[in-house]
């Protein structure tokens, strides 16, 4: 065997190697299997009335008052799902946003070592600038690992 047929052939070996162990790490490492399509849009509950497991467990749930005067502070309360999503290293929510309609107000990055719930409060004053028909829509975000970014809004009157 020549000198260039034994490179070849190490080269080979080893690229197929890599592929392979690579592989078999994602699914070590990743063991539950991801649903892409989750991936390829910003999800939302589809029918409030009767939502399936994977909504009640990954839609954002705004709490705040129906109406606030311009000005004054008030407390947001932003969690994921119904029943407390649930935080381990290979399941987790990395992030919880809150927007006013596109404009951000604030963001806070989880871990997914499970010290943390992803329940967030945001204090916010909004002006009365920033609700000229009188209503302010409120969007909180969050991104699961494993099921992607979902959204939900949430509308507030100013006075």
């Amino acid at each position: 065997m020549d000198r260039r047929m034994f490179l070849k052939g190490a080269v080979a070996g080893s690229v197929a190697v890599g592929l392979t162990g690579t592989a078999l790490a994602a699914e070590l490492f990743y063991p539950v299997q991801v649903d892409q399509t989750l991936f390829g849009r910003i999800n939302r509950v589809k029918d409030r009335a009767r939502k399936t497991a994977l909504e009640k467990s990954h839609a954002p749930v705004i709490e705040a008052p129906a109406s606030v005067k311009a000005g004054e502070a008030f407390f947001v309360e932003v969690s994921v799902g119904e029943n407390l999503h649930g935080m381990a290293p290979e399941h987790w929510i990395g992030y919880i946003e809150l927007s006013v309609g596109n404009e951000p107000v604030g963001k806070v990055d989880l871990q997914s070592k499970g010290y943390l719930k992803p329940h967030v409060v945001f204090t916010m004053a909004l002006p009365k600038t920033s609700a000229p028909a009188g209503v302010v829509t409120i969007v909180a975000r969050q991104e699961c690992n494993l099921h992607g970014i979902w959204e939900e809004t949430f509308n507030i009157a100013v006075a």
